[in-house]
């Protein structure tokens, strides 16, 4: 059953755009405040299913899709495929639907985004959970991103993108059961008369590769300083190539009161569905 409406919106270059907003379902105490949660570079809203679910019982959770995947429209400039361009439609999400303040969930590249959104209009952003990124990023595993995005073959039944899904993210979901790569891969993809196709545009790879910062800035140290007046969670995967164990330590000793947890055996990024993560987030936000 459908537990969220359907958003549909304008970026301010005329594209169409969409978001799930999940509405606080506690029709007794006053809501928290609203959740903005966005995704990693070629995933889109469907990821942050269960976990909105959960927290729209304290909390209205808009889930979005980035230009350029799930149900938004794609971008036929492709220079536009960059986390500034990302940030700018999120703050026109925010005044369409009139929020004055938001709480930031980002993975991945919805991380990076946090970091610039919180930056840039600080008053709005009340706390930020930051999931497996950090102002540096780890060659290891950009170079391992760069190397299937926008590369993959395309595949006719359901059960070769489950095949597919697998084979490339195996190694940073060691303990995936079958159900949960049955899950991931009904996210990743979209089912378009019946055949499974990849749920975003193959073009946004090509700023990665370009001289553009694309989806990786090199130094974002400066932009996570300007955020260290606001309360901040960081998830790690215990065994990330995106986010290492040195950039994290460098990141509490620039934010004393940065809180962090590891989640074992798990790679990048964290689905946030795991037990870690919830008892993390859910400890966080009530203690905001």
């Amino acid at each position: 059953m459908k537990t969220y409406e359907d958003i549909w919106y304008q970026s301010s270059d005329g594209l169409r755009l969409y978001a799930r907003d999940y509405s606080c379902r506690d029709p007794i105490d006053i809501p928290g405040t609203p959740i903005l949660c966005m995704h990693g570079l070629t995933r889109n809203s469907a990821d942050f299913s269960s976990l909105a679910q959960h927290l729209s019982n304290s909390h209205r959770v808009i889930s979005v899709d980035q230009r350029g995947r799930g149900n938004s429209e794609y971008d036929s400039v492709i220079a536009n495929y960059k986390p500034m361009t990302y940030v700018r439609d999120m703050f026109t999400l925010l005044d369409t639907l009139e929020l004055e303040r938001v709480i930031l969930i980002g993975t991945s590249m919805g991380g990076l985004m946090s970091f610039f959104m919180c930056a840039k209009q600080p008053q709005r952003i009340s706390a930020m959970v930051i999931n497996d990124i950090g102002p540096e990023v780890d060659p290891v595993g950009l170079n391992r991103i760069k190397s299937f995005v926008g590369n993959a073959e395309p595949v006719t039944t359901w059960a070769e993108a489950v095949a597919q899904a697998r084979t490339i993210n195996e190694a940073t979901c060691p303990d995936f059961n079958d159900q949960q790569w049955s899950d991931f891969a009904r996210a990743l993809y979209k089912d378009v008369d019946g055949v499974p196709v990849l749920a975003y545009d193959p073009a946004i790879a090509q700023p990665m590769g370009s001289a553009e910062p694309g989806a990786a800035p090199p130094d974002l140290w400066p932009v996570f300083e300007a955020c260290a007046g606001t309360p901040m969670l960081v998830i790690r995967g215990a065994i990330s190539d995106i986010l290492a164990p040195e950039c994290m330590a460098q990141m509490h000793l620039r934010k004393a009161d940065l809180q962090s947890v590891e989640v074992p055996r798990c790679g990048h990024p964290p689905t946030l569905d795991e037990p870690q993560s919830r008892t993390a987030i859910d400890q966080f936000l009530g203690g905001l």
